[in-house]
């Protein structure tokens, strides 16, 4: 999508994708990507997610990368935290305790700013493209990435075209197509969450699944 459209969408507060709690298969899996209290982590499109909030209490340091920055301020504000802003390049940097969070374009990462990162946490990044454009962030993100990288990879599967995106459908084999040459790819756990999503069923919907991945990369 482009880049206005998801500033438009957080203009309006149309933000249905957005979760009051820390995710449940975040809590749940994160343990199995192995890492050590200390290590950074890397949460794209993040939004004002609370995800962030959970991981930095359990001992993990942040790095968001958001490209509205009323979505960021909400997340600070919201938590009771003041942030110092600052510029770094082509981005706003928003910072308050184990949250930093840059607000600018995705695409517009290098390896220096995220050279301390040990993970990636993504849960409503993937999911939020077009095709079209899947394809350019994995790349994109392999490309900047440290070695030896873990990541913690949550998408939805349901039957193309049923409804429009976003979130749009990633099935396990595109995860396969997107990953398999920079990482070995993990299925953790997938179940059906139509019955728990009535605004997907009143879209049409007729099925809905979550897929939680582990993805430990090659080099």
């Amino acid at each position: 999508m482009k880049k206005a459209y998801w500033l438009d969408r957080w203009e309006r507060q149309d933000i249905g994708f957005h979760q009051a709690e820390a995710n449940t298969h975040l809590c749940a899996y994160w343990q199995r990507l192995c890492l050590t209290p200390g290590d950074t982590v890397l949460v794209p499109l993040c939004g004002k997610s609370n995800d962030m909030l959970w991981l930095a209490q359990q001992g993990y340091p942040v790095l968001g990368i958001e490209v509205s920055p009323l979505a960021a301020q909400a997340f600070f504000a919201e938590n009771g935290l003041v942030p110092q802003c600052k510029r770094q390049r082509r981005f706003l940097r928003l910072e308050s305790g184990d949250v930093r969070i840059l607000c600018g374009d995705f695409f517009d990462l290098q390896m220096d700013d995220v050279v301390n990162v040990r993970a990636v946490y993504d849960r409503a990044a993937l999911i939020a493209l077009p095709p079209d454009t899947r394809k350019r962030y994995a790349c994109h993100l392999e490309h900047i990435l440290p070695p030896d990288i873990s990541m913690l990879l949550i998408t939805l599967e349901y039957p193309d075209g049923e409804i429009e995106g976003p979130p749009f459908p990633v099935a396990e084999e595109e995860v396969d197509m997107l990953y398999t040459e920079y990482a070995q790819i993990e299925l953790l756990h997938r179940q059906d969450v139509l019955e728990q999503n009535p605004k997907f069923k009143a879209r049409g919907l007729r099925q809905l699944r979550e897929a939680v991945f582990r993805l430990k990369a090659h080099r």
